[in-house]
């Protein structure tokens, strides 16, 4: 049964490369969530009325075959989270970001007194957000991965241009309501119809809903205008810089890492050893060591936790404790 249950974890999870019938399995349920999506989004059209039996048939088919895979998941969810206990594992899955909405994504459907039409397209719009994993699938490199990566590297820097963003509106609001609230009491009545016009103005929506009169209002809008301009475009540049930034470290270290004065294991792993079969979050290894990059059939990946390492794959590990000690290049290490 432990070997059953194995495999059931390995298809269900993103499939690594060579592992055919868990890279279909991925593929199908995206399948399933596209047809889904189709039949929901056709739904919307008043064509659809004659083969509402169809639409009716599909969001039914694809429901189960959600709860399916949910089963799954909830049944494995203890070696997707080793370190936990049996009951914990699963509360951990239940309350995870995907587990809800994969719950979400079919469970209204099973629901007494629910009707499949418009009722539930709130809902149904929930299964768009498992289209997510589309990024992850037979990919060497976690993409929502990187980005939270970059975005938790910057979060300083972008909290504070945020800020200064917020300080600009409400300043800004509470200008244009001094200057034309006694010209137009009705559009500008309060703070807050200022803070409208700020978001308005500084975001570059441009509504027309409400805006200046005054010779003085509209010289403020244009100082406004310029300076939103500006503030708005610092938090884009800063996570474009962390992007480029990671990924320029990535490709230093893939391409020139042997020139570097790092303590860096190549590690080849053969068969029979501890390592074989395991995922990259389980190694024993030392909190200071970092899988960076695997080799595998001439092949290099970029490793995330769930990664298995396979007989004959060429591990390099970061020893961060010796960064920066001459001598210690590229050291092999086969085990």
């Amino acid at each position: 049964m432990k070997k059953i249950k194995n495999r059931v974890f390995t298809i269900i999870e993103i499939g690594e490369k060579g592992d055919t019938v868990s890279i279909l399995f991925d593929y199908f349920i995206m399948l399933v969530v596209f047809v889904n999506l189709a039949a929901s989004f056709y739904s919307t059209f008043d064509e659809s009325v004659p083969y509402t039996n169809v639409i009716v048939t599909i969001e039914y088919v694809t429901a189960i075959i959600f709860s399916i895979e949910y089963v799954l998941r909830f049944w494995t969810a203890d070696l997707l989270y080793p370190e936990s206990g049996m009951v914990k594992s699963r509360l951990k899955f239940v309350f995870s970001f995907y587990g809800i909405v994969d719950l979400l994504s079919f469970a209204p459907v099973f629901l007494p007194g629910v009707s499949i039409g418009g009722g539930l397209m709130a809902i149904r719009l929930l299964r768009t957000l498992r289209m997510l994993k589309l990024f992850r699938i037979n990919s060497k490199l976690d993409a929502f991965g990187v980005i939270a990566g970059v975005l938790k590297e910057k979060r300083d820097q972008i909290l504070s241009s945020i800020s200064l963003i917020v300080i600009l509106m409400l300043a800004a609001s509470m200008g244009i309501y001094s200057l034309e609230h006694d010209a137009q009491p009705e559009q500008y009545s309060n703070a807050f119809s200022g803070l409208w016009w700020s978001v308005s103005t500084m975001l570059t929506i441009g509504y027309g809903d409400v805006y200046p009169v005054t010779i003085a209002g509209k010289i403020f809008t244009i100082i406004i205008s310029f300076l939103g301009v500006g503030l708005v475009a610092i938090p884009t540049g800063i996570i474009s810089a962390g992007f480029v930034e990671y990924y320029s470290d990535l490709k230093y270290r893939e391409l020139y890492g042997d020139e570097k004065a790092l303590m860096l294991y190549e590690v080849e792993v053969r068969d029979k050893h501890e390592w074989v079969g395991k995922q990259i979050k389980n190694l024993n290894i030392s909190k200071q060591e970092i899988v960076v990059c695997i080799v595998r059939s001439g092949e290099k990946i970029i490793p995330r936790g769930q990664t298995v390492i396979e007989k004959g794959d060429i591990v390099y590990l970061f020893d961060k404790e010796q960064d920066g000690k001459v001598g210690t290049v590229n050291i092999r290490k086969t085990i």
